[in-house]
């Protein structure tokens, strides 16, 4: 594997932070497109991502790749769950969003680290370093204490975490068969009939927005499509640029941006129980980040242990 050159690094960080600053701009998005409701958002945020994919295909004339799909059955079971993951958890952001919780959302996104390592042990059977288990740990700590001192299971907050773990491992187990672009295309493409069903019933009936509320919020719903497809190219962009810590680090811009919008923008109150409880979390962040970082610098070229 080539060693990136500098400029090709610094595209690819670039790509990174634009990538995880565009998806932590999402609360100030879906907000926007009130009083469209989470399934309504989520059908349309499907329907024009494929949309975009396929017109980007027709441009490029990249077609050859799906009719081989066919005999790969297991690529296509593989690519199914993990886009029925990420439609659970696209949903339960956009609800937690549009019902004025996007700091549950924000703690879900910074629990997700914590979560993909916890999973790595419970179905990978991977060896844990000391700083990955005292993270997971305090990843512990702190969801109950969210649970019991602040009174509040963070169920938002876990089944984000999980859905966006899950799909990564799935993702992972599928393997790198597929670009961003092609996968992308097709995890939209195996939830398009549910979305197409979820718009017919939801979309016009008299709670339906879609094509209902102006020419304005009609563009915002078309846009998701937009949003939701160039941040995911970028980051993969971005990860066959830079490493993968680099890339580890960077991801925590998305939730800083999160709970920055939460309080700063959608004047969401988190009481001090709820900020007890993102700084146990932080600390287990840390712990995680330094791990990576040491492990990075322990296993570059120069190394003697390398």
């Amino acid at each position: 594997m080539r060693t990136p050159v500098p400029a090709d690094s610094a595209r690819g960080v670039a790509a990174g932070f634009g990538a995880y600053a565009l998806w932590g701009l999402f609360p100030i998005l879906f907000d926007a497109m009130l009083p469209a409701g989470p399934w309504e958002i989520l059908a349309n945020r499907i329907l024009w991502t494929l949309v975009l994919c396929a017109a980007i295909l027709a441009v490029l004339r990249d077609w050859s790749w799906i009719a081989p799909l066919r005999r790969r059955p297991r690529l296509i079971a593989g690519v199914t769950a993990a886009a029925l993951l990420i439609a659970t958890n696209w949903v339960v952001y956009v609800a937690a969003v549009t019902s004025g919780h996007t700091s549950d959302a924000a703690l879900g996104y910074f629990l997700n680290p914590i979560a993909t390592v916890a999973l790595g042990v419970v179905l990978l059977r991977e060896r844990l370093r000391p700083l990955q288990w005292a993270a997971v740990a305090v990843g512990v700590v702190a969801g109950g204490y969210l649970t019991f001192a602040a009174g509040v299971f963070p169920t938002t907050a876990l089944a984000l975490a999980a859905s966006f773990a899950l799909y990564g491992l799935v993702k992972k187990k599928v393997g790198d068969t597929l670009p961003a672009l092609h996968g992308l295309t097709l995890e939209t493409a195996i939830l398009a009939p549910a979305a197409a069903v979820i718009l017919v019933v939801v979309a016009f009936t008299p709670a339906g927005l879609t094509f209902g509320d102006g020419v304005g919020h009609t563009g915002l719903l078309v846009f998701s499509g937009v949003a939701t497809a160039v941040p995911l190219l970028l980051f993969a962009a971005a990860a066959r640029r830079i490493p993968l810590v680099t890339v580890g680090l960077i991801q925590f811009v998305t939730p800083i941006m999160q709970l920055l919008c939460a309080v700063l923008i959608l004047d969401e109150h988190l009481p001090p129980e709820r900020w007890i409880g993102f700084a146990i979390v932080w600390v287990a962040l840390a712990l995680l980040a330094t791990d990576s970082v040491l492990r990075a610098w322990w296993n570059r070229p120069s190394s003697p242990r390398a």
